[in-house]
């Protein structure tokens, strides 16, 4: 084969350090655009992109010439110091070290822009914390209660 062809579509979830609530509704809609822009910048579209005031979730159609750590490294990195320049209240704002990322394929793909879109609504009955614990269980994905949250 003479080309290479890929279609990687990841739901990433990650939360602010300790689960703070940072991310307030004055600035989310311009973070949401910015990390669209440092995806686009690694010809990797941000498809949809959501959260509450602890976490975000992004839906990416990933590059065949980034890996996923490497495009999450720049998000992660690149939006603190945007959001860091956004006013003296988000002085103290970080990212968690890691995140959960899981594939989707073309079949979910609108179940999970719609969930997406309606973080807001899933998070009056269910934490961040309960989320992410039944995405790794629903994905099988073997994790460690300890680092799972911290």
């Amino acid at each position: 084969m003479s080309q290479t062809l890929t279609k990687l579509t990841v739901h990433v979830v990650f939360s602010t350090k300790n689960r703070r609530d940072m991310i307030t509704s004055n600035v989310a809609e311009e973070l949401h655009a910015y990390i669209g822009g440092i995806c686009r910048g690694h010809d990797s579209p941000l498809l949809a992109v959501g959260g509450t005031a602890n976490h975000l979730h992004l839906l990416i159609s990933l590059s065949k010439n980034i890996a996923l750590s490497e495009l999450m490294l720049n998000v992660k990195r690149d939006s603190s110091v945007w959001i860091k320049s956004k006013g003296a209240m988000f002085h103290d704002f970080y990212w968690q070290d890691g995140y959960a990322a899981f594939s989707v394929s073309e079949s979910q793909m609108a179940a999970v822009v719609d969930y997406i879109a309606h973080q807001d609504e899933k998070h009056r009955t269910k934490t961040f914390e309960e989320e992410l614990v039944a995405f790794a269980e629903r994905h099988d994905v073997a994790f460690d209660p300890r680092y799972l949250l911290s």
